[in-house]
């Protein structure tokens, strides 16, 4: 009973420490995982002592980076591999492959053994997917060219972590000699588990899956996810290989099902949660001490990876004939360590194939260089265009003049951003009706399809003014932003707005969560695709029902001009509030008045429901719901108001019509 206090105890403590750590590194928009590793130093042995490095916690903590490995492997695919093959296996295995055996070879000079050296080699051979992954895409780059070069390398590196996995436990007790027929054995076995159960998969993940989805229960879909990851990992770890490499095949197996975006939505939940606890047992290994003791090792390690890994990838992306300034942008993206280090050294050390005085001062480097990251990304563009602005002027302004030649006959166009799946169909409609349209696309391969085709398509970043310029932004007839990106969407509007107030700018958007403050930038019309879908929905259905067609258009335009006001109160249930957005949180709640509540008796108008910041849309007496109230009307026992407004004002108003 005492353990159990304890471990509730050393659980409470590091849910307080987590819960305030990641609270306080979001208000500086630093990655969680920086917090998760200041946890474990803080409260860990070698910290404050509060919790113990129990066994139970790391393994808990090692089912993190099997769902990690899990959720990389939903993600991999041979096509996406085939697309992206020169960034992925030319650039991304030149530099897993010489930053592994650089750091190897360094390390063995300095007097480590082999097998030390391999693994240390490879874990500094690793960035940080998390990280690079995160603030590319709240920076819209990736989709940039040296966006897109850090993917392939990031996706190399998931795949490289596979054998550093394999060859850590067969690493493990070995010396120098005697090294390669355990290494040989231990990637025959490697061989072996993902033949079979990249097999099994094909014969019967497919059928089981879909027998699970008819059933039609969430639970059971979920329990069938957890119970073919775990049992991938728990194979794998009974063929004496890692659990990680099981985890990440049966990812890949189900990467091809229908049902891989529902899969990773049940998974996201365990891996994040248990992803935090690992990155807390990783600042657990880490002792403070280390620093002032090894300073001058820790430096050397944490310099010689930032710089070392970025000269190496700005070298191998010039061969690769990237430009200079793209070149540098990547190297400075990925030019730190990651959490697959961790979990390399994590796996050594507790395998006994890394001494501890190596992996502390190993670990100490590569948390610096992932709290140096953020940094790097975020100014990547500043940095790169300071020292290489010359070519970076030089490709904006052909980029500019070729879009402005290839624009300049037209007038009274539409400029249509983004030419996905939405602005093509646009494209379409404004074709048959003779409307001339010049488009803007940051994907090469569809802008090249697309030309080719005779579409006038061209390669440019609407978000940059100069660039909508150049489009004929000065003649156009109207803006339409058509990629689901609300950041960029509002990047446009601001942009249009500067140059031309009275220019027409249609948004699209998934839903309702940034219509207002698109809206307030100078958006025209926004497009909420659900909302547009349930008036295309109920427009049929009227029609159907046998409706004029005058009263449904004029039912549908009045919903729009009200800002779709009509279908954004609505009952939520239990539907989960989107967190960290600018959703709209009004709804609908219910509120039905016992004998002896406060209201009763009362008149709306002497409640000011008003000013709690709610309004009631209706009161249902019996079994007729009448029309919106009057603020005369006085309320009875039995009365059910159906108020409108946020959950925290619901809440205030329901306990001030019960309790006063």
């Amino acid at each position: 009973m005492e353990q159990t206090h304890d471990t509730l105890a050393a659980i409470l403590i590091l849910l307080v420490s987590a819960v305030a750590a990641v609270a306080a590194l979001r208000r500086f928009h630093l990655p969680a995982v920086l917090g998760y590793l200041a946890v474990g130093v803080v409260v860990g042995p070698h910290g404050l002592g509060w919790v113990p490095d129990a066994p139970e916690t790391r393994v808990l903590a090692e089912f993190g980076v099997v769902f990690l490995l899990f959720t990389i492997g939903l993600e991999f695919s041979l096509p996406r591999l085939v697309a992206m093959r020169a960034a992925v296996l030319g650039l991304g295995g030149a530099q897993v492959a010489i930053t592994t055996a650089a750091s190897a070879w360094a390390l063995r000079a300095w007097g480590a053994p082999w097998p030390e050296a391999v693994v240390v080699g490879g874990a500094l051979a690793l960035s940080s997917t998390a990280i690079v992954m995160k603030q590319l895409a709240e920076q819209l780059e990736l989709n940039s060219r040296h966006g897109r070069l850090a993917v392939g390398v990031l996706l190399f590196q998931d795949l490289a972590v596979i054998p550093f996995l394999i060859l850590v436990p067969a690493l493990a007790g070995q010396g120098t000699d005697g090294m390669l027929v355990p290494l040989a054995w231990a990637l025959a076995k490697g061989l072996l588990v993902v033949v079979g159960l990249l097999a099994a998969g094909h014969w019967l993940l497919r059928p089981l899956f879909h027998e699970v989805a008819s059933a039609r229960s969430p639970e059971l879909f979920t329990l069938t996810v957890l119970l073919v990851t775990l049992s991938a990992a728990w194979l794998t770890h009974r063929m004496g290989l890692s659990p990680a490499l099981g985890a990440f095949l049966a990812g890949m197996m189900l990467s091809e099902t229908e049902y891989r975006h529902q899969i990773e939505a049940d998974i996201r939940p365990f891996r994040d949660v248990l992803l935090g606890l690992f990155f807390v047992t990783v600042g657990m290994l880490l002792d403070p001490r280390v620093l002032p003791q090894h300073w001058l090792a820790v430096t050397a390690a944490a310099t010689g990876l930032v710089a070392g890994k970025g000269a190496l990838v700005y070298a191998l992306a010039r061969l690769g004939r990237a430009e200079p300034g793209v070149a540098l942008r990547t190297a400075l993206v990925l030019g730190q360590g990651g959490e697959f280090g961790f979990a390399l050294l994590a796996l050594a050390l507790h395998r006994d194939v890394v001494g501890e005085t190596a992996a502390q001062v190993v670990l100490t480097a590569i948390v610096l260089s992932m709290a140096l990251a953020p940094i790097l990304i975020r100014y990547n563009g500043r940095i790169a265009k300071r020292l290489f602005r010359g070519g970076y002027v030089g490709r904006r302004e052909a980029s500019r003049r070729a879009i402005a030649e290839a624009a300049k006959g037209l007038s009274g166009h539409v400029i249509i951003c983004g030419f996905g799946r939405v602005g093509q169909n646009v494209a379409r409609f404004l074709d048959r009706e003779g409307f001339p349209y010049f488009a803007l696309d940051l994907d090469p391969d569809r802008v090249r399809e697309a030309r080719e085709a005779g579409e006038p398509v061209h390669y440019g970043d609407s978000t940059h003014l100069e660039i909508l310029e150049a489009a004929g932004l000065g003649r156009a007839r109207a803006v339409v932003v058509t990629y689901d990106d609300p950041p960029a969407a509002l990047t446009v509007v601001r942009a249009v707005r500067r140059l031309r107030e009275d220019l027409p700018v249609l948004v699209r958007t998934r839903d309702d969560a940034d219509l207002e403050r698109l809206q307030a930038a100078g958006a025209t019309e926004v497009v909420p695709e659900t909302l547009e879908a349930s008036l295309m929905l109920v427009s049929h259905l009227l029609l159907l029902l046998g409706v004029p067609v005058s009263r449904v258009v004029r039912r549908v335009r009045g919903v729009r001009e009200d800002r779709y006001r009509l279908l954004r109160s609505f009952f939520h249930g239990q539907e989960p509030e989107p967190l960290g957005t600018g959703a709209f949180r009004e709804r609908l709640h219910a509120v039905p008045l016992p004998e002896g509540a406060h209201a009763v008796g009362r008149r709306l108008r002497d409640l000011a429901l008003d000013e709690a910041g709610v309004e009631v849309a209706a009161i249902r007496r019996g079994e007729r719901r009448g029309p919106p109230p009057r603020g005369d009307t006085r309320l009875r026992a039995g009365d059910v108001l159906v108020l409108y407004g946020a959950p925290e004002d619901l809440e205030r108003a329901e306990a001030l019509l019960l309790k006063g």
